[in-house]
């Protein structure tokens, strides 16, 4: 949840190792963290496991301004594309403990236009993890009109990372970056 403190940012990403975000104190909450998902790719002593690949989880928070709209006053799907391959990194970051990089967007669905002023809500859950690659599956729900608070999803996705070396070379996971 913003502080008083933080109106004023024009972007504000939040972390979170929690799965189920806060409610707002009156209206509808963002919908809780999905069931796991099970993945056929399993090391001994490395990152790999079912654990790995837990339920969705809140990863970014951000309000698109009015420098970020077209002229229809809709935000634009290039901004909003940008802060989707933002907000899937994170997992794949933490789990490959170095560089990545992202190497396809497998699907991107924008379902209701976005405004200034709604405040966008990204959950990304791993649904596979490769050798060297981790496909993310990242969900953007907006919380639109604060006087009458309700939530809509309006983008969803699946992106691909590869986890890289220096040179930017792809790295199998739990070699050194």
């Amino acid at each position: 949840m913003l502080d008083d403190n933080a109106a004023h940012c024009h972007r504000l990403a939040i972390m979170s190792d929690s799965t189920v975000p806060n409610a707002p104190a009156e209206g509808p909450a963002v919908p809780p963290a999905a069931a796991p998902v099970a993945t056929s790719v399993t090391t001994p002593g490395s990152l790999l496991s079912p654990e790995t690949i837990g339920p969705r989880e809140l990863v970014m928070r951000v309000m698109p301004m009015p420098a970020d709209a077209n002229g229809n006053g809709d935000i634009f799907g290039g901004w909003i594309m940008a802060q989707v391959d933002l907000a899937g990194s994170v997992l794949p970051a933490r789990i490959s403990r170095g560089r990545i990089a992202t190497v396809a967007v497998n699907q991107f669905i924008f379902k209701q236009p976005v405004s200034v002023g709604d405040l966008l809500s990204f959950y990304a859950q791993v649904t596979r993890i490769g050798r060297t690659s981790i496909t993310v599956h990242v969900e953007v729900f907006a919380e639109r009109n604060p006087a009458n608070p309700h939530v809509v999803k309006v983008t969803e996705a699946n992106l691909t990372y590869v986890a890289i070396d220096r040179e930017g070379k792809s790295r199998v996971f739990g070699q050194e970056a």
